[in-house]
């Protein structure tokens, strides 16, 4: 009774064996597998620059990238594209997008809203597919505090410039006020000489 189960065994390891063989065979005869790098995953940025998405993705099919904008304002999709194809930007994103073969983007003149993550995915055509993500911080310039104290160096230099001119005036007549009363002191002396010469 031992013997058959052991047969039994024995073909079902065999038959194991050879199907595992078989789907290995067919896989690695199947072409397929995508994969991507994304050597920055996150980024800082200020208002109105132009910042890269990069990022390299290799496959050994065609390959479909897709590009999408989560954030506090919601989910956009701003690309799409297949290797060798049209680009398809989204109407939010014309004039705004540039995009490169490798699966990188790069975004125009940014704005606030433009922060929060992006998600690329990267489908084969076999259906393989993988998924990168990078942040984005966007931060403001405050421009009317730099316009305030532009403004206030601005006025502090008029104020100086005026306070200067005015002490050289008072200076100029104070001058010219001594020399009018040295020369009226003269002349009363002068005169007092010349009446006492008379009286004698």
């Amino acid at each position: 009774l031992m013997r058959p189960l052991r047969g039994c065994r024995g073909r079902g390891v065999v038959v194991g064996t050879v199907t595992l063989c078989l789907a290995a065979g067919w896989a690695l005869q199947t072409p397929g597998g995508v994969s991507l790098v994304v050597p920055q995953p996150n980024i800082n940025a200020t208002v109105a620059q132009n910042i890269l998405l990069s990022v390299e993705y290799s496959c050994r099919g065609v390959a479909t990238v897709e590009w999408k904008h989560v954030s506090s304002w919601g989910t956009t999709k701003i690309v799409e594209w297949k290797s060798g194809n049209d680009v398809n930007i989204s109407t939010v994103y014309k004039d705004r997008v540039t995009t490169f073969e490798n699966g990188s983007i790069q975004l125009l003149n940014v704005g606030m809203r433009d922060a929060g993550y992006y998600f690329i995915t990267v489908t084969e055509e076999y259906g393989t597919n993988t998924y990168g993500t990078i942040i984005v911080n966007v931060y403001e310039i405050i421009y009317e505090d730099l316009h305030f104290v532009a403004v206030l160096f601005a006025f502090l230099a008029a104020v100086s410039a005026v306070l200067i001119c005015f002490m050289w005036l008072c200076n100029k007549s104070l001058h010219l006020f001594q020399k009018k009363t040295t020369h009226k002191l003269t002349a009363s002396t002068t005169e007092e000489i010349e009446l006492e010469t008379i009286e004698c």
